[in-house]
């Protein structure tokens, strides 16, 4: 599950090479590793090793040689001359018995299979002149491309592509994930992901202590919401949906749907009085409750059965939504700000931030997509190279005081003490209207059964990613409500729980 920016996956290695595990160890338990993937991705033909000047390059060069004892026509390119390696990368290369061709284009030639050794996940600068030219060759080629750590011309930690990068058909990686495997647009140039062991305990992560995780039941088990059988549905929770005006009440009842179908006991949606009938006529399961104004809300909100709020979806952006924000906050109550809720802030966001703060024992999450996100966060521009999307919701947690989950194909959660998900399960055709709706019906259905809010957002988003792939291709946003019971049953026999 742990997640390792490139400074912690040197730390890893450093810590395991201080504990009695040669470098040189390591480099050859993964060539080994690369080879092996090579022959299950491609198992006849000539193979090229594209080899850097560094570490990537020396698991380039076991590889190579591994190939060739098994009986594989292999080349290796080399970007460097021999005698300018170091270290480990200069024992690999003094494994690899045979001429090396130039560094060139040219010297690719029609391989069943390239292997990107070029350069690691800790590149750090903008690829340039030859280096270039063989990315863009490799891509060009038409050969299957297996990278080594990370495809070259990633940034690991930022996932930021480096002026070029190639772009691999499988990549393999040691011991745990990098962010650019998550993260876009990295995560798109590495093709299928195989993490393989090379030898590292798993212990060295107690003094590692990463924060940030793959967001993936395993992740979240512990704080998974399972009925009781001695329950009923007040244990389970209430929540209180708010709805818009007349002509957009579909959104907040779509929510309403999803935090039903995310286990919530009761859920009640309130209703402006002119929409009363066209929502109490469209649901049957969801209460309908008149509300009009905040001190409406504030009046429904005294019934402390009610635990969790959702607010955004269709209530329309101004001052009216801003009073119905602070009086859900000041009431204590957990609560899900989407949509509306958050574009009504924009022109005031500390004003959110300080409400938000002082709601204790309130939990809070935060649900923009990245049109909505700099309404909030002006400053956290996605357009800076060096700063990925991790970094900047890790800065609007820390700075909002509340659980950021920013949206998207690599749908990001940051809460306020550092802990971090990335997930990576959501098919394309998750992108359509209602959608984000749903999603935060289910981030409140679930805080309504007890889950702190950093692992209902994970929840949330590792359910809605799986009921769109339940759903499949085709899908609008009032399916995902429907698929969610397959979900429950997904997990429930993933944990081994009776149903």
């Amino acid at each position: 599950m742990e997640v390792l920016t490139t400074a912690e996956m040197e730390r890893v290695d450093r810590l395991t090479i201080a504990a009695g595990t040669p470098g040189f160890a390591l480099m050859l338990s993964a060539g080994q590793a690369v080879a092996e993937a090579a022959q299950h991705l491609v198992d006849e033909g000539p193979v090229l090793v594209i080899a850097g000047p560094g570490n990537n390059g020396g698991d380039g060069f076991v590889a190579a040689a591994e190939l060739a004892a098994q009986g594989r026509e292999v080349s290796v390119i080399q970007m460097c001359e021999r005698e300018a390696l170091q270290g480990d990368a200069a024992s690999a290369a003094r494994g690899w018995k045979y001429p090396v061709l130039p560094f060139n284009p040219h010297a690719i030639g029609r391989p069943a299979l390239i292997i990107d050794a070029l350069f690691g996940a800790g590149l750090s600068r903008a690829v340039e002149g030859e280096p270039r030219a063989m990315i863009e060759a490799i891509n060009a080629n038409g050969a299957p491309v297996l990278a080594v750590d990370l495809p070259s011309g990633v940034n690991g930690t930022t996932a930021a592509i480096m002026g070029a990068a190639v772009s691999a058909t499988e990549t393999v990686t040691f011991f745990r994930k990098k962010p650019a495997h998550l993260l876009l647009p990295g995560r798109l140039r590495c093709g299928r992901v195989r993490v393989v062991d090379i030898g590292i305990d798993a212990r060295v992560l107690d003094e590692i202590r990463p924060q940030t995780f793959e967001n993936t039941p395993q992740c979240w088990r512990e704080s998974f919401p399972v009925p009781r059988t001695d329950g009923h549905k007040y244990s389970r929770g209430h929540v209180l949906a708010l709805s818009g005006g007349i002509t957009a009440t579909g959104a907040a009842r779509m929510s309403a749907r999803a935090a039903l179908r995310a286990g919530a006991g009761l859920v009640t949606l309130a209703s402006p009085r002119d929409a009363l009938a066209v929502n109490a006529g469209a649901l049957t399961a969801v209460m309908v409750r008149a509300v009009d104004t905040p001190v409406e809300l504030g009046r429904e909100l005294a019934d402390e059965r009610y635990n969790a709020v959702v607010i955004g979806p269709g209530a329309g952006v101004g001052p009216r939504t801003v009073d119905f924000v602070h009086t859900a906050l000041s009431a204590g109550r957990h609560i899900v700000l989407d949509a509306d809720a958050l574009t009504s802030f924009a022109d005031a966001p500390d004003h959110l931030f300080q409400a938000v703060k002082a709601a204790s024992p309130s939990q809070v999450v935060l649900t923009p997509h990245e049109g909505e996100f700099p309404r909030l966060f002006s400053d956290m521009s996605n357009k800076h190279p060096g700063r990925s999307k991790l970094d900047r919701v890790h800065a609007a947690a820390e700075r909002s005081g509340a659980v950021v989950l920013l949206k998207g194909p690599d749908t990001t959660i940051v809460a306020p003490d550092g802990r971090a998900t990335i997930a990576a399960n959501a098919p394309p055709w998750l992108a359509t209207a209602g959608a984000g709706d749903v999603l935060a019906g289910i981030i409140a259905g679930l805080m309504a059964q007890g889950v702190p809010a950093f692992e209902a957002a994970s929840i949330a988003v590792w359910m809605h990613g799986e009921a769109a792939r339940e759903a499949g291709p085709g899908l609008i946003a009032e399916d995902l409500p429907e698929v969610l019971p397959a979900v429950h049953r997904h997990i429930y026999d993933e944990f081994g729980i009776d149903y």
